[in-house]
Parts: structure tokens; C-alpha cells; sequence
């Protein structure tokens, strides 16, 4: 039982918040409260967890003696030697393979969706996370494939608005992340991870802002379009919130916390009100 409570340890079942980007889809495009949509949507977030806990635990068992000389990394299962790097090996050969048949039962699309997932992060495992730029499109495409990921298992059609404010979006995210630890670095002087040596602050926070406003624009422009096939305004009150929310977001990030995306926040209880009024706001403009 404790060896099974450490492999999930492992396997960083926090990480699996991320997944509900699988939900943006099928909510928009107003299927998310259909009984086989519900279905649909459960197997693709099954899939994407059982996945990304197969990719953690190669990053951790390849990095290993990198993660023992870490401040904070030291502690993780693999690293501290709780988890033997054999059964985290072995563990990841059943779960990678598994997600991928998760995805084949509902469909062929989804299957595509969770092998370029794995595909592309498995490269950022093998030596792609010391590549800048190449390096944090890799981590903004988790974020997009997901989001992605909802639309094919629901059969919702991806308006264009949709694709790019995702996309850039997720671009937001990673990028917040690193310029969050590239000033962590400099406020602490703490090694975090050697590709921030090939970044400056003022760089990271280009792209930041730049995805930020192409995310802004766009959801406003999609939230416009909402309306005038609707009858209801909510999609364009959403606006407000949307917005507000990312501004909060915004200073935690430039706090310099350098938490990753769901932990920053599940932490801050304001964001998790703009969240939860803003979600309410697009249902809303969907189901009202």
C-alpha cells in the first residue's frame, strides 16, 4: 500500500488540473451537458492524466541525478529514492502505451491528439526542455492539446477564434511560468533549470505579454461572434471577468513565485471567484 501511495506520488496527480482545459470545447460549443458528451469528455481527461503521469515519470527517471543536487526537486520519489528508477521505468512503459488505448475506444481523432501529446513530450524529456523557445512551445502545446483534445472526443467543430485564443493562451502560461522562475532566479540566485540561462527577463516577458494580448483579442472577438448567433449578452460580460481574472493571474506570476499554472490557482482564492464567475458567464451565454 505505501509503495503504491509513493508511484502515484510519482505520477503527480496534482498535475492532472491541468485537464480540465479538455472541458473549454465541448462547454463553448454547448455540449458539455449531453449524457454521451459527459462520457466522451471523462474517457479524454482519463486518457490525458494516464498520459502525463506516464511522461512525468520518464522526465523524473532521466533526470534523476539532476533532480538529487535540486533544492526542491530532492524530494521528488524518484530522486529521493523512494521509487525505485526501475519501477517508474516500468510503470511508465504500461501507462504511455494504456492512455493511448484509453483514446482509441472513443476515436481515432482523440487517438491522434494523445500521440502527438505523448510524442512531443517525450522529445522535451529526451533533451528538447535545454532548447529555448523550442522548449516552451513544447510545454504550451500540453496546454493546447487538451483543449484540443475536447473537441475531437465531443465531435465539436474548433471555431478558428477558439484555436488561436488556446493557442495563445497557452503560450501565456508557459511563458508567465519561466519569466516567474527567471525572476525567482535572480531575486535567489538558485539554479531552477539550465535553459533560463538562455533567457532574459525582459525576452520572457515580450512573449508573455504578447500572447496575452493576441488572447485578449481574441476571446473578445469570439465572444462578440457568440452573441450575434444568440440571443443572450452573457458572452460578452464574460469579457469582464476574463479579463480581470488574467490581470490577477498576471501579479502572481510577476510576484515571482514560480508556482506552476494550477498551483497558482488553487492558491489564490480571488482568481478562483473570477473563475467561477466567468465560467457562470459563458454557460450562460451558451445554455440560457
Amino acid at each position: 500500500m505505501r509503495r503504491a501511495r509513493i508511484l502515484l506520488r510519482a505520477c503527480r496527480p496534482r498535475q492532472w488540473v491541468k485537464n480540465v482545459l479538455v472541458l473549454a470545447a465541448p462547454i463553448a460549443g454547448g455540449m458539455a451537458l449531453h449524457p454521451q458528451a459527459i462520457g466522451q469528455m471523462a474517457v479524454a481527461v482519463v486518457a490525458f492524466c494516464v498520459a502525463s503521469s506516464g511522461v512525468y515519470l520518464v522526465n523524473d527517471a532521466l533526470d534523476v541525478e539532476s533532480d538529487r543536487a535540486h533544492a526542491t526537486k530532492r524530494n521528488r520519489p524518484i530522486a529521493s529514492g523512494e521509487l525505485p528508477v526501475r519501477t517508474a521505468w516500468i510503470t511508465a512503459i504500461v501507462l504511455l502505451p494504456g492512455a493511448l488505448v484509453i483514446s482509441a475506444l472513443l476515436n481515432w481523432q482523440l487517438l491522434v491528439i494523445v500521440a502527438i501529446y505523448e510524442v512531443v513530450q517525450l522529445w522535451y524529456c529526451l533533451g528538447m526542455k535545454h532548447e529555448p523557445v523550442i522548449e516552451l512551445t513544447s510545454v504550451a502545446s500540453g496546454f493546447l492539446l487538451r483543449a484540443v483534445a475536447g473537441g475531437v472526443a465531443t465531435q465539436v467543430e474548433l471555431s478558428e477564434w477558439f484555436l488561436i485564443a488556446a493557442g495563445f493562451g497557452s503560450l501565456f502560461m508557459a511563458a508567465g511560468k519561466r519569466y516567474a522562475e527567471k525572476r525567482l532566479v535572480q531575486e535567489t540566485h538558485v539554479a531552477i533549470r539550465p535553459v533560463l540561462e538562455s533567457y532574459t527577463a525582459t525576452y520572457l516577458r515580450f512573449v508573455w505579454t504578447l500572447s496575452a494580448g493576441v488572447l485578449v483579442t481574441t476571446y473578445s472577438l469570439w465572444a462578440f461572434a457568440l452573441r450575434q448567433t444568440s440571443t443572450s449578452e452573457w458572452s460578452v460580460v464574460s469579457i469582464i471577468p476574463f479579463v480581470i481574472a488574467m490581470l490577477r493571474y498576471a501579479v502572481d506570476v510577476d510576484s515571482g513565485s514560480a508556482g506552476e499554472p494550477e498551483e497558482i490557482v488553487l492558491h489564490d482564492r480571488l482568481l478562483l471567484l473570477l473563475g467561477a464567475i466567468w465560467a457562470t458567464c459563458l454557460l450562460g451565454s451558451v445554455y440560457l
